[in-house]
């Protein structure tokens, strides 16, 4: 969120969309993560049981429609080379286009790494709300009679 709001703040002359929607997803991602770490330390919060699920969900699909966008936007070069620098709409339309083009690099690997935690996430939510159990809590037979009842 750091990066791409410092990308933001640099910029001269506006940003391209894909910086914009990289930011929404950052801005998303940090205001869903309050309800899902509030749902793993409470069942409490848990509104209707799927809930969790579809946050999981949204989150995996923007962070991978992220992480496709900006990495095609950015293409494949190196930020030493300054005809790419200077050429690529998110490098440039900075005083630092190369400092912009490192940045959005770094962004683009968050965005791949955000989008692997979040499709974990989903797992074990998935998981969670299907009646299985995504902790190791309970042992192996968690629904049968423990040895004092037998």
């Amino acid at each position: 969120m750091a990066l791409v709001g410092n990308m933001i703040h640099e910029a001269v002359g506006g940003n391209p969309s894909i910086v914009n929607y990289v930011m929404f997803v950052a801005v998303i991602s940090m205001l869903s993560l309050f309800y899902l770490i509030a749902v793993t330390f409470s069942e409490g919060f848990v509104i209707i049981p799927i809930l969790p699920v579809i946050v999981d969900a949204l989150n995996t699909l923007f962070f991978l429609i992220g992480g496709i966008a900006l990495a095609a936007y950015l293409g494949v070069h190196s930020c030493g080379n300054i005809p790419y620098v200077t050429s690529n709409s998110v490098t440039s339309g900075s005083y630092d286009d190369t400092k912009r083009c490192h940045e959005g690099q770094a962004v683009c690997a968050f965005l791949w790494f955000g989008f692997l935690t979040y499709l974990a996430s989903l797992a074990f939510s998935a998981m969670e709300a299907r009646g299985g159990t995504s902790s190791f809590r309970g042992g192996i037979r968690r629904g049968g009679p423990s040895m004092s009842q037998v």
